[in-house]
């Protein structure tokens, strides 16, 4: 009772401070942050029985499915971040040729649809794939766990990339200029100084793609053939065995270990920030002393190969879409090509799901960012946690959460969950960037605003997020183009009517369509480029537009 009268004490307060359309804004969020977030998973939580955990306890099955989960999260994750690493200092450190084309390796796979990976892993080599059977004559086949280390750690190394270069970037190489001056060694001072102050960066990284990895949908379906892992299982045990308890209980079980190493990961990262802040500088990349050749040669040579691996996915992507059967007969065919006809249904789909999905959720990370960073709403820190909660949930648990949660509300809309899907599951990234960029907006600006009767709403329509405006624009085009070619999540909302390019790939690819299979995901790669191309030059002219409109204001003045 105590609580409920100060909630509404804060209500009323804010209506006094904004407007009622603040308040009715605030109403609308708390609503849709509680159905499309946490209303979803207390349903997968009510869903299993005391038997269903019993019998997945009790079954060597999924305790092979559990135990197969965890070694190939750790191994993934290990050899992502090493990869990451090594790149990353070698781009900061390392005097290498070529970085601007290097520098670009692991931002054009990062925006590449996450089902590439393991699509041209199995075009490179599976049993009839180029590298294994037509270079070297092998008939082998590497489905399994060796095939998902490979796909995973090729997919998930640029973000320990983008992560370790920041940390290194920002490392005060004063104590290293020190040290070279007293004669110490490039190993040495890498053993003792460089490595010991990059920890952040990789225990940072490593928590934040072992969430990734274990969430993985797309390349554990494609390559990890019997080798089971939960977020595959999910999926399997609703779809081929009618087992939603089997399922839920399988989700809560993955999701426990995700939801620690976010918060870890939030919390380090946080430790960083401050740390950084606190005794950190913006470093240099030349710390004074040249590179020995045997070191700028090593670390040439592997980011030489690392682009090749990254390359050589795209240049499987486009030679699988021309050639008559992949493996068998090389000739060239416009066969495959033409049948992307037949897709037009699912193309449409998935580019307006994606469209309307990313504009829904940079609306709600707009409007949650500015309740809890720019006013004195109430339940601000259970804002701040459900914007933040689909960070650390795998999607295969989303979307088992809200096949549930349609199917309590007896609700069929599939096109209308999908669109909530996409829009819940890339949230937290939204909101994280435009935290960021309210937060660094002075509050003088509001309070101006305010003394000259403008109300919280037109603070926000016309100060806040135009100063934002780039911000918003990188959410948008982020959630936009990973909405496109999105799956986990999405995959137990389909339906006949509501068919998506992602999902057709992939069944495309279970049934041996390998070349229809290659020239979609060609295509879907094409139409994301050009996205993410149209949303750069739109940034662009924003920018210069503002500072057109800056300018004139300055003159008028």
């Amino acid at each position: 009772m105590v609580a409920g009268s100060k909630i509404t004490q804060k209500i009323r307060a804010l209506q006094i401070e904004g407007s009622k359309s603040l308040t009715i804004a605030w109403l609308i969020l708390i609503v849709a942050l509680s159905l499309c977030v946490l209303f979803p998973l207390v349903c997968v939580a009510l869903t299993p029985k005391a038997t269903d955990f019993r019998a997945v306890l009790s079954s060597a099955v999924w305790k092979g499915a559990v135990k197969n989960t965890f070694v190939s999260c750790v191994s993934s994750t290990a050899l992502s971040v090493a990869i990451g690493y090594v790149y990353a200092y070698a781009i900061v450190y390392g005097e290498i040729p070529m970085k601007r084309f290097f520098r670009a390796i692991p931002l054009l796979h990062l925006v590449t649809p996450p089902f590439v990976g393991g699509l041209s892993f199995i075009l490179l080599l599976g049993r009839k794939g180029f590298i294994t059977n037509t270079l070297l004559g092998l008939d082998v086949t590497l489905y399994g766990f060796r095939g998902l280390l490979i796909a995973q750690s090729l997919c998930f190394f640029p973000l320990a990339y983008m992560i370790c270069s920041e940390n290194l970037k920002n490392i005060n190489h004063s104590l290293e200029l020190a040290a070279y001056g007293m004669g110490a060694s490039g190993s040495k001072i890498f053993r003792t100084i460089t490595l010991p102050l990059s920890f952040p960066g990789i225990v940072a990284s490593f928590l934040f793609i072992a969430v990734s990895v274990m969430s993985d949908f797309g390349n554990p379906m494609i390559v990890a053939g019997r080798y089971r892992v939960l977020a595959v299982e999910i999926y399997t045990q609703l779809t081929g065995w009618v087992k939603a308890g089997t399922s839920a209980v399988l989700g809560i079980f993955l999701v426990v270990p995700s939801a620690i190493l976010f918060f870890l990961q939030n919390k380090i990262t946080r430790k960083n920030m401050a740390r950084l802040g606190a005794i950190g500088s913006r470093g240099f990349s030349a710390t004074g002393k040249k590179r020995s050749l045997s070191s700028r040669v090593f670390l040439t040579l592997f980011c030489a190969l690392v682009s090749l691996c990254v390359l050589a996915q795209f240049a499987a992507i486009i030679a699988g879409s021309f050639q008559k059967v992949w493996g068998v007969n090389t000739a060239f065919t416009l066969n495959h090509v033409s049948n992307l006809t037949k897709y037009t249904l699912e193309l449409k789909n998935s580019i307006a799901f994606a469209l309307l999905g990313a504009t829904i959720s940079t609306l709600l990370a707009a409007s949650a960012a500015y309740m809890v960073f720019r006013t004195k709403c109430p339940l601000k820190k259970l804002i701040d946690t459900a914007a933040q909660i689909p960070a650390a949930v795998p999607g295969t648990l989303f979307g088992l959460a809200f096949s549930l949660c349609a199917s309590k509300l007896n609700f069929h809309r599939s096109n209308v969950l999908i669109v909530i899907a996409i829009a819940v599951g890339f949230l937290p990234f939204s909101y994280r960037i435009l935290s960021s960029s309210f937060a660094h907006i002075k509050t003088s600006l509001d309070d101006a605003a305010r003394s000259l009767g403008a109300n919280r709403l037109q603070v926000l329509s016309s100060i806040i997020l135009p100063l934002s405006h780039s911000a918003l624009f990188d959410a948008f085009i982020y959630d936009f183009v990973r909405g496109v070619g999105t799956m986990s999540a999405v995959i137990f909302l389909v339906s006949f009517n509501t068919p998506l390019t992602a999902i057709k790939i992939l069944n495309l690819a279970e049934q041996g369509f390998w070349g229809d299979a290659a020239a979609l995901a060609l295509l879907l790669t094409i139409i994301t480029f050009a996205i993410l191309g149209m949303g750069k030059i739109a940034a662009r002219f924003l920018k210069k537009r503002r500072k057109w409109w800056i300018h004139r204001k300055k003159n008028q003045i």
